[in-house]
């Protein structure tokens, strides 16, 4: 019977966007094994939804985590940093990969790496719909019906559910990815693991079982 994994991220989170590759590998890595869900986490949510320009931690954020992880962050995001602006909307965003998630739920994962390419490497808002478009195009999906389902009030209400969720299973930061046991959740691994060590923390859990 496959292990339950929940990965919880959020489509504004440079750290997400960093540990995207290596959950990805893991996840390839371990395809006969688990049985991986995906939720938004909902970080930039009522308040904290503002200018980018108001976050001065963003720029040295990034340069960590390209340093970390050997992400690159794109030109067309840079710029979206300097002019300092944009906001970033995690409502918008968890509805967005809802109404991926809607059409491919088994290429949830590839949805979300997609959806955090758009924005931070492209620069592209995940507020609009057009960039659903383009991710759906990417993915080989139904772009009229993606950007349709993002439209939709009922992506909207799976957001908040998925935030909901993440809140109830104790998440506090993004990303996470955790397994689920008989007793609980365990996290495994941190923003900076990689698929080899991620799949060791898998091994010696059920080793241990």
């Amino acid at each position: 019977m496959a292990v339950k994994l929940t990965y919880v991220f959020d489509a504004y989170c440079g750290w997400c966007y960093g540990f995207g590759p290596a959950v990805r590998d893991f996840a390839a890595a371990n395809a006969g094994r688990i049985e991986l869900d995906v939720v938004s986490g909902g970080l930039f949510t009522g308040a904290r939804v503002a200018p980018i320009g108001t976050m001065p931690y963003v720029a040295g954020a990034n340069a960590r985590i390209a340093e970390l992880t050997g992400v690159e962050f794109g030109l067309g995001y840079s710029d979206l940093v300097a002019d300092g602006r944009f906001q970033m909307d995690s409502t918008a965003a968890g509805a967005g990969f809802a109404a991926l998630r809607r059409v491919a739920p088994e290429r949830a994962l590839a949805s979300a790496e997609a959806m955090q390419r758009a924005f931070y490497f492209v620069g592209l808002s995940l507020s609009e719909a057009s960039t659903y478009r383009h991710v759906a195009d990417q993915l080989g999906l139904d772009a009229a019906e993606v950007a349709a389902g993002f439209v939709s009030p009922d992506s909207r209400v799976a957001a908040v559910h998925d935030f909901t969720r993440a809140a109830r299973l104790g998440v506090t930061s993004y990303p996470t990815l955790l397994l689920h046991t008989d007793t609980g959740v365990v996290r495994l691994g941190g923003p900076a693991a990689n698929a080899i060590q991620l799949t060791n923390a898998l091994d010696r859990y059920l080793v241990s079982q």
